[in-house]
């Protein structure tokens, strides 16, 4: 059984190498080659600096996971590649090695002499697992036939991580031209280091300003959580660039796997707010879970990291999940429009979710590995400006909403002015009009009575006419004092007669001319008592000094306004007072009377050929339908 073991171990050796030699570079190579195969030998001993060339090898292949080939050994591991490069001095370009992965702190050696050596082989190791490793291979240092290239690698075990992705391993090694491996790492880095790092300072800030946005709007709390959501997540892919830790492994497992915690708590709450659903319980709940998860991985210890830390993140992804699913179903006929957009961007987070598992537990192609570590934090970027928009169209509909109230305010204002005004006006009006009332009273009961007695008593003619003209002028000051309207017929027929009358007793023939049909306006108490005493006035006119003998007033309604024309074929006003009109007869109270029921009074005369006096009031201005 030795015999075999020993036959099969040297057969497999001897196959491994002559691939290798076939695989090797020659002179006029112009291809990288892959280097699937290596010898393994554990390096218990840290001090020693070179390959132990003496102790038993074994064949490895290439990539090598050390979750999968020694989950529980965390001992540094030494790699010899083999490989000839016969002619490579007089190769133009220089040859180099590329590592697209390697999940450990690597020192390299060509045929025994150091090339690149960084940090430490024992705890704390700075891990670097996405960045690739490329180290130029000096001409010098080569020769045509049976290089080696020793790698000497520390990381750590699977059970003492809690990703998986972060137990040690190297990938297959590349050996060719400088030049073109330098391209294929520029291109690597950048989807594996330069491009998550971009993709997470931008979710960084954009949690920033959702977090700053949400203090602006305290009741936009879901915006909070989203903020904190993508702090947090910028966090967790922290580990791309954060690698030189200065902490011992399990110290920084434990920091590592405590996030996830808190970043699914702000998660399930931002979906559950986002809702519009909150719940007690289960905030309290999400707490303890924070505060469960270090506690565990303590108790745990350093050698049930990656079990303890596995088992919370299975748990983690399915409240995230569940909370996906039910902030979708309490949206989905609430907001519609809103539905379709966060169920496109809570699907890519999902999908870049499983990405993340499989490559961690089905060994994706690198590309497909480095996906989730740039798609995830883009579509949080995405949802993020999903919400910004949100909040925008929110604060401008807020904004018109403000400026709509403000109007309204303004109405309202305004409208409660008048109202005040009007109130005011209406209590000045009905205080002096109870006012008016008490002196017409005063006047009638008081002044009328005495006037009336010495109408009766007196001797005398020319006292009892001026007391009955003065008893006339008291009544109609006290109909003006009373406010009550006066039918436009009433008034002309009390026009007419006192005019007739008056012009009967001084010798003038006198001609009233007016509608006879039944006029439905009437005149206020104002307008009334003004026209009246117009028409006195002018009557006073031909009488005293016209020398009239005849006397014409027409009375007309034209378009809304009342028209009174008072003519007579006395003599006329004297040249002495042509052109100053205003200054006789009483001229200037009639215009002015005139003037204040907003119409005019005009005067046309001239010596010799009598005089018109025309007086035209806006009829509307002082006249109600009864």
């Amino acid at each position: 059984m030795a015999c075999n073991r020993l036959f099969g171990g040297r057969l497999t050796r001897a196959l491994a190498l002559t691939a290798m030699v076939w695989l090797g570079l020659a002179p006029d190579a112009v291809q990288a080659q892959l280097l699937p195969f290596a010898d393994a030998l554990a390096a218990d001993d840290t001090g020693l600096g070179r390959f132990p060339a003496e102790a038993a090898a074994r064949v490895v292949g290439l990539p090598d996971d050390w979750a999968q080939t020694r989950p529980q050994r965390n001992t540094p591991l030494w790699y010899r590649l083999r490989f000839d490069a016969a002619g490579a001095s007089a190769q133009r370009g220089l040859l180099g090695l590329y590592i697209e992965r390697a999940c450990a702190n690597v020192e390299v050696q060509l045929n025994g002499q150091p090339l690149h050596a960084a940090g430490s082989m024992s705890d704390p190791i700075a891990l670097d697992c996405e960045r690739p490793l490329l180290v130029p291979l000096p001409a010098a240092l080569l020769q045509d036939r049976g290089n080696a290239i020793d790698l000497r690698l520390a990381g750590y075990a699977l059970q003492q991580v809690a990703s998986r992705q972060r137990a040690g391993g190297i990938a297959a090694p590349l050996i060719g031209p400088y030049a073109q491996l330098h391209a294929r790492h520029a291109r690597d880095t950048l989807l594996a280091v330069a491009l998550p790092l971009a993709a997470s300072a931008w979710l960084l800030l954009t949690g920033g300003q959702a977090f700053v946005m949400a203090c602006w709007r305290r009741r936009d709390s879901h915006l909070r959580y989203f903020g904190l959501l993508a702090i947090g997540w910028a966090l967790v892919t922290a580990r791309l660039w954060w690698h030189a830790v200065p902490l011992a492994n399990f110290a920084s497992e434990l920091l590592l796997a405590s996030v996830p915690a808190l970043v699914a708590l702000t998660a399930v709450q931002f979906l559950l707010h986002y809702a519009g659903r909150r719940s007690r319980p289960i905030e309290v709940a999400l707490v303890a879970q924070c505060v469960a998860v270090p506690a565990s991985l303590l108790l745990a210890g350093p050698l049930r990291v990656n079990m303890t830390a596995s088992s919370w993140y299975a748990l983690l992804v399915v409240q995230v999940l569940a909370a996906m699913a039910f902030y979708l179903w309490s949206i989905r006929r609430a907001r519609r429009r809103d539905f379709w957009a966060m169920a496109l961007l809570l699907g890519v987070a999902a999908a870049m979710t499983g990405l993340e598992l499989a490559a961690q537990y089905q060994g994706l192609p690198a590309l497909w590995r480095h996906v989730p570590h740039t798609g995830m934090p883009l579509a949080f970027i995405a949802m993020g400006l999903h919400l910004v928009q949100q909040y925008g169209r929110a604060l401008q509909s807020a904004e018109d909403g403000r400026q709509a109230l403000e109007i309204r305010v303004r109405e309202a204002s305004a409208d409660m002015e008048r109202s005040y005004a009007q109130m005011a006006e209406l209590r000045v009006e009905q205080v002096t009009q109870q006012e008016r009332k008490r002196i017409a009273a005063d006047l009638h009961d008081d002044l009328g009575a005495k006037l009336l007695t010495i109408v009766h008593t007196s001797e005398s003619e020319r006292i009892s006419s001026l007391a009955r003209e003065a008893l006339e002028e008291m009544r109609l000051s006290v109909r003006g004092l009373t406010g009550k309207p006066v039918k436009l017929i009433d008034a002309l027929g009390d026009w007419r007669a006192e005019v007739i009358g008056r012009l009967s007793q001084t010798g003038v023939e006198g001609e009233w001319s007016a509608p006879s049909e039944e006029l439905p306006q009437t005149l206020s108490a104002r307008a009334y008592v003004q026209t009246t005493r117009i028409l006195r006035e002018a009557v006073n006119n031909i009488i005293k000094h016209s020398g009239a003998s005849r006397c014409s007033i027409r009375c007309r309604l034209d378009s809304g306004d009342f028209s009174l024309a008072i003519q007579d074929n006395g003599k006329g006003i004297p040249l002495e007072l042509d052109g100053r009109l205003d200054r006789g007869h009483g001229m200037a109270s009639m215009k002015h009377r005139a003037k204040q029921l907003h119409g005019q009074c005009l005067v046309e005369s001239g010596p010799g050929y009598g005089t018109v006096i025309r007086l035209t009031i806006p009829l509307e201005r002082h006249t109600s339908r009864p």
